[in-house]
């Protein structure tokens, strides 16, 4: 019996492998490490393996441009500057995250539970936090998530595809059960994102079965050749409820309606620094993923998709603009407003061109940065008990004159906010505009004049929220605003400063992303 060694070139896999082999490495310390440093060790660990896996992938940057084409890593994973661009923008939002999970404020706390495994509100659960013990499971977690975000968008296979999905996904379902204030809620969280998570995957499965009945393979290139080619004969219908159901797979992911159902429950019960990880990478790298997926197969479905897609992104605009307007919870609201910007950039999707791709790159990293920022802001504002902080206040109502409170919070809120509402000199604005011009050289311009109906309803709420801290009197001694002690403050500043750096000056950022998107298979 022979066995043939498989190709692997590891150097097109290093970035990843930092990640992940730093996510092992995490848990021999959760193991090893004694407990009073374990917090600073975890930390100062997932920063430097974020930070190492950036200075490797600017090295594979300089290769794929010198290349000028995509090349297979191994079965199912391929690296052209599509897929490196991807990775850096996550990376970008992992470092942000990761610095606002590492927090701890002026309160002396932080957004996780002492001991997740605590029963909520037990005598276990007061030992702990009286002990001042700290969870610090959340950063190797964070990692091997991160790993499977990178790989997510280099996939050209199907299993590649279902085990990165997996990947991503996993370490959050966890994650989302960890919050220290409001446990029940948070548990809830996790178990929603756990059942409708696990649909997503069958979806997906599914999608992938029917896929290979059609080609006898589950790599995408070979099987768009089969879709091209006619396939089996009389079987068009399984090609295309194959890619339909691998598309609501990802969909799920992307929280577009109608598969949204979960994502304003797990915001809201999820830690925050969770929340911002998981509105910021999920939904970069379910769509990444969904642009190779379409761009390289689906696409070649043509006009028989693009009634389904077409139907998706409207009914998810909708979704997010109407309800959005009536949420009282702040998290729910960046929830719905989250859903709105998915239907946005299922456009890029539709446009199937590069402006289309390089759009969709760009509207991944200017989002992801503001929404870490926003949630990291989210984080410090505290309900007052007799001056003393405790849970979050979430709700709008709580941020009423914080701009006297905090002005610099404020502030930052304040540009993050602009830029999902897309107003000019923002990050936000150029990703739009983008997208939107994408999608009318792509013939989608009846879909392009439905978003931006959406986007100006959207900023209802937004600038509700602004007129909230600047325009009216603080709500008594009902909130308190806690400090950072460094992270989260470094966090919110780098995300304010990108997100007009961007808005202003986007000519070497959106030349990058061209080149990511001209050199796509």
């Amino acid at each position: 019996m022979s066995f043939t060694a498989p190709v692997i070139e590891w150097a097109g896999l290093t970035p990843v492998l930092i990640i992940l082999g730093a996510g092992v490495v995490g848990v021999l310390v959760e193991a090893f490490v004694p407990r009073s440093v374990r917090p600073a060790v975890q930390a100062l660990l997932s920063l430097l393996a974020i930070l190492a896996s950036a200075v490797a992938l600017s090295g594979r940057w300089s290769v794929v441009v010198a290349v000028g084409s995509g090349r297979e890593l191994t079965t199912g994973i391929a690296e052209d500057p599509f897929g490196v661009a991807a990775q850096g923008i996550l990376l970008a939002i992992g470092l942000l995250a990761v610095l606002v999970m590492a927090d701890r404020t002026t309160a002396d706390d932080g957004a996780f539970a002492a001991q997740a495994a605590d029963r909520p509100g037990s005598a276990e659960e007061e030992e702990s936090i009286h002990a001042g013990w700290v969870a610090t499971e959340m950063f190797p977690l964070t990692l091997f998530s991160l790993g499977g975000m990178m790989l997510f968008p280099l996939a050209n296979g199907m299993i590649t595809l279902f085990v990165a999905l997996e990947l991503v996904s996993l370490p959050l379902y966890i994650m989302a059960a960890m919050a220290r204030h409001r446990r029940l809620l948070s548990q809830e969280a996790a178990l929603k994102y756990f059942v409708l998570g696990a649909f997503s995957s069958a979806f997906l499965l599914m999608g992938a079965a029917f896929l290979y009945g059609v080609s006898d393979s589950v790599a995408y290139s070979v099987i768009a050749m089969a879709i091209g080619g006619g396939g089996v004969a009389g079987m068009d219908w399984l090609a295309l409820a194959g890619v339909a159901l691998v598309t609501v797979g990802l969909l799920f992911k992307t929280a577009a309606a109608p598969f949204h159902a979960w994502s304003p429950d797990v915001y809201q019960g999820a830690p925050t620094p969770v929340t911002g990880f998981m509105a910021a990478g999920v939904k970069a790298t379910a769509f990444l993923a969904l642009v190779r997926f379409y761009y390289v197969l689906g696409g070649t479905l043509g006009w028989d998709l693009a009634p389904f897609l077409w139907t998706v992104a409207i009914l998810t605009m909708a979704v997010g603009t109407v309800v959005g307007v009536i949420q009282k919870d702040v998290k729910r609201m960046l929830a719905y407003s989250a859903i709105a910007h998915a239907g946005y950039m299922l456009i890029g999707i539709i446009a199937w061109n590069g402006m289309g791709v390089s759009g969709l790159l760009l509207y991944a990293l200017t989002y992801g940065i503001a929404t870490v920022g926003a949630f990291g802001i989210i984080g410090l504002v505290r309900t007052s008990h007799d001056g003393a902080p405790g849970a979050e206040a979430n709700d709008l109502e709580a941020f009423t004159g914080l701009g006297r409170r905090s002005p610099w919070l404020a502030g930052a809120m304040t540009v993050f906010l602009l830029s999902f509402a897309g107003i000019p000199l923002t990050a936000g604005f150029m990703a739009k505009f983008e997208v939107f011009i994408a999608g009318i050289a792509g013939g989608a311009t009846w879909l392009v004049i439905v978003a931006i109906v959406s986007s100006v309803a959207t900023a209802f709420f937004y600038m509700r929220l602004i007129v909230l801290m600047f325009f009216r009197e603080p709500d008594g001694d009902r909130v308190v605003v806690v400090g950072s002690m460094g992270p989260a403050a470094l966090t919110i500043g780098l995300a304010a400063a990108a997100t007009v750096l961007i808005g202003v000056l986007p000519q070497a950022v959106l030349g990058s992303l061209a080149d990511a998107a001209m050199l796509l298979p």
